[in-house]
This record gives C-alpha cells, structure tokens and sequence, in this order.
C-alpha cells in the first residue's frame, strides 16, 4: 500500500469513528430517555449540543488553523475526541452525558476541518475529487455498517458498550496518525510573517468567492437536512415499513455509496468538478420529491428510492465540497474550511429546526406537510446549482 492510500485510509477511519460517534446517540435515544429518566426536550438538547459545540468550536479553530503542522493538531484534536468518547461511555447521568457529547462535538468539528484540508494540502486539484470521494465513502460505511454494529453491541450489552469500542477503535487510528501520516507544514510557509489570521476572516466578507462558497455549503447542507431527520418515521407511519425493515434501508442506501462516492469522485476528476455537480444535484431532485411525497409502497420500491436518495445526496457533495476546498489559497485553507465546518454545522441545526417548524402529526400520528420540507430542499438544491456555476476554483 503507497503512502497516498495509507493517508486515504487514515483519514476515512478518522471520519468513519467521527460519523459513527455522532450518529450512534440518534437511535439510542428510546434507551437512554428511559434509563437516564429524560424527556424528549432534554434528549433533543445533548443531540443538538454536539453540533452546536463543533461548529462553535471550528469557528474558534479557524483563528489558528494554519499557525501549526496540521498532523501534530489532528493527533492533538483526535486523542480529545477519543477521550470524550470513553467519557460518554463512562457516563452515568444526563448532565454527564451531555458534558461529554459537549466536548467530543467540540473536536470533532476540528477534525472535520483539518481532514478536508490535509486532503487538499495533499492531492493536487487533477486527483482531489477521486480523493475526496474516497474519505466521503466513510460516510457511507458509517451509516451502512457503523450504525448497525453499535446499535446490535447496545442490544446485546448495553448502551455503553459501543462508545468503549469506539474509543477502544480510536487509540489505533491515532496510532496511525503519529506513525503514517506525513507533517505538513508547506502552508505556514506561504503566509507573510506579518499577516494576522484575524485579518483573512474579516476579508471574507470582502471576498465574493469566499462568500459564495460558504453559501454554498449553506445550501448543500439545507438541501439535505430540511428533509434527512423525518426519514425514518415518515417511513415508518406513512409508508408503512417496519422499524425493523429501517435496518435494511441504512444497509443498502449507506452501501450502495460506498462504492458510488469513490466512482463520482474519480468522474469529477476526469470531467469537472462543477459540471459533475450539476449533473448529480439535478439528478438527486428525483429522489428528494419521491421520498417526501409517497405513500405507502411494496419494501423492494422504497429500498430503490432510498437507495437512490442515499446515491444522488451523498453523491453531488463529492464535487461541491472538492470545489469548496479549492476556492482558497493553501496558506488560508485551513482558517477556512473550519469556518466552513462550522457554517456546515449551523446549517445542519438551522435545517433541522426548519423542517421541525414545518412538519407535524395528525391524529393517527401520520406527519403531514413532510412534501413542503422537501420543496425546500428542492429549492436549495437548484440555488446551489447557481450559486456553484460561480465559484472560482483557485486550487
């Protein structure tokens, strides 16, 4: 195996622990509210806490980003978010629970930023796509695989049990963070000795390019996340699946993108990154109008529709973020993609609540309004289609 793909791997098994870790407490929540004596207002809190803490966090992070050796910050942020990690198993209140989660969200969004600007340090901008498609898939393998996995460990142990295999998990990957991934440090000596951070983030707001792709993520993430949280009980009271059949919906869609991620990847390399994303953002309007209007359906024709919502959504963000990465210059990037992750993180919870406003229950506990979530996505997609035929890419 070549350092390239060593480095490849390191980084999606850090996105992989990163995903699975903050996915992991959603399908818990029926444990935890009954054994931890909760209410669901309480539990909404330490899932929203997560995100909250990483996109403040990132925010913080961009002010010193690019003054270090990335690899020596990503080993620093990761042995953190591995030590939350075996805190939150270790809990044994809600408030401890909840401080934990606090503090691993805190550096998982640090992560999340350093990883996608070590892979843009890295590869040049002919292969990043391909690279990118490669890291992406750790999303996939979280929810097809991940997920699962924790979910069987807390049924046959308990709820602790899959944050101990998680943090057990992360002190080998941070093992292969010292021992394989090489110091990069090109990007500290670009930058003019007298150039302040503080200075590059106020001219964002100056700069159009910047300011269209931090719109840009904006609009990937609302396409997404108006519609992403109401999955799985729109599924399960109006379509008519079982909530043992979700399983199987996760399996396949996350599956089926593991391999279609890289395959995107490599097709925007050869091709373009913004003409790729036109063509999959487009595409994935399909799905996003079927998966928010039908009714009830044979298990085969769901599964095809979340396969093919799972394909298109995770798909056209394979290109749209490789063309986020490239409108910075090297010596800002880090800076930037940590305030890129955290308007990501905003956005995801500003959705959330957006959706929350805007589905409800009847009274035979069907949601209703769930097509009006999905014309917002719909909408967000097609301004993301604009606003990224706009995006310069300065590699």
């Amino acid at each position: 195996m070549n350092k390239e793909r060593i480095l490849l791997f390191i980084l999606a098994a850090i996105q992989v622990t990163h995903i699975v870790d903050f996915m992991i407490i959603m399908p818990l929540g029926p444990q935890l509210m009954r054994l931890l004596e909760i209410s669901p207002q309480q539990f909404a809190l330490m899932v929203s806490s997560y995100t909250f803490s990483a996109g403040v966090v990132g925010f913080l992070f961009a002010f010193v980003a690019d003054r270090f050796d990335r690899k020596k910050v990503l080993l620093v942020a990761y042995l953190c978010f591995v030590a939350g990690t075996f805190s939150c198993g270790f809990a044994n209140t809600y408030h401890f629970l909840l401080a934990a989660r606090i503090f691993t969200g805190a550096f998982g969004g640090v992560m999340n930023a350093l990883v996608y600007s070590i892979i843009a340090d890295a590869f040049p901008f002919e292969r990043r796509a391909s690279a990118m498609g490669v890291v992406m898939a750790a999303f996939s393998f979280a929810a097809a695989i991940g997920v699962p996995f924790g979910l069987f460990l807390a049924s046959h142990f308990n709820w602790h049990f899959p944050f101990h295999v998680l943090g057990a998990t992360g002190i080998f990957i941070a093992a292969g963070i010292y021992f394989y991934i090489p110091a990069l440090r090109d990007h500290i000596g670009i930058k003019e000795a007298d150039k302040r951070i503080f200075d590059f983030l106020l001219n964002i707001g100056r700069t159009p390019n910047l300011l269209k792709a931090l719109f840009f993520m904006f609009l990937l993430v609302m396409g997404q996340f108006s519609v992403v949280p109401f999955i799985s009980p729109y599924m399960v009271s109006n379509m008519g699946v079982s909530e043992k059949d979700l399983t199987y919906i996760y399996l396949f869609g996350g599956g089926a993108t593991f391999f279609t991620s890289q395959w995107i990847g490599r097709l925007s390399d050869k091709y373009g990154k913004p003409k790729l994303f036109t063509i999959i953002a487009f595409l994935s309007l399909i799905p996003l109008w079927l998966v928010t209007n039908m009714q009830e359906n044979p298990l085969w024709m769901v599964l095809v529709i979340a396969v093919l919502f799972f394909v298109f959504i995770s798909g056209r963000t394979v290109p749209g973020m490789t063309m986020i990465t490239s409108a910075v210059e090297p010596q800002h990037r880090g800076s930037f993609m940590s305030v890129n992750s955290a308007v990501q993180q905003f956005s995801s919870a500003f959705a959330a609540l957006i959706g929350g406003a805007i589905v409800s229950t009847d009274l035979n506990g069907k949601l209703i309004n769930y097509q009006y979530a999905g014309y917002l996505a719909v909408a967000a997609t097609l301004l993301s289609i604009f606003i990224g035929s706009r995006l310069k890419a300065i590699q």
